[in-house]
């Protein structure tokens, strides 16, 4: 029922930009904490950037002045603008929704992540 549906991924040279999306369906999605998370071949699972359910937002120190998350409790969506891309940023990229903290990990949620690819 559930289900975080990521889009926007794509290749894209070095420099470039891209938007990726995250619609999401069956949670009440106003109150829900989202972010986006990243991994690379080889490498843990990171927190790129997130934003709570009041707006407040934060990001990796990578990506700090690149990337701006926003959300959309109107259409249900997330958004991660991706500027000034570098090679380092290729990776699949994964939606998070976070639910506010009495409800638990039990009503946490994953999208099936989306690739970005940065040419160099």
């Amino acid at each position: 029922q559930v289900q975080l549906v990521e889009s926007g991924g794509g290749l894209v040279q070095s420099g470039g930009s891209l938007r990726l999306s995250c619609a999401a369906s069956g949670i009440i999605f106003r109150i829900y904490a989202m972010g986006w998370y990243r991994q690379a071949p080889g490498k843990q699972r990171e927190l790129v950037a997130a934003i709570t359910s009041g707006g407040s937002t934060s990001y990796a120190d990578s990506v700090k002045g690149r990337f701006t998350i926003s959300r959309d409790d109107a259409k249900n969506t997330v958004h991660l603008q991706m500027n000034s891309l570098e090679p380092e940023d290729t990776a699949v990229y994964y939606c998070h929704a976070d639910p506010p903290r009495a409800w638990g990990r039990p009503y946490e949620y994953w999208g099936q992540g989306t690739q970005v690819t940065v040419s160099s």
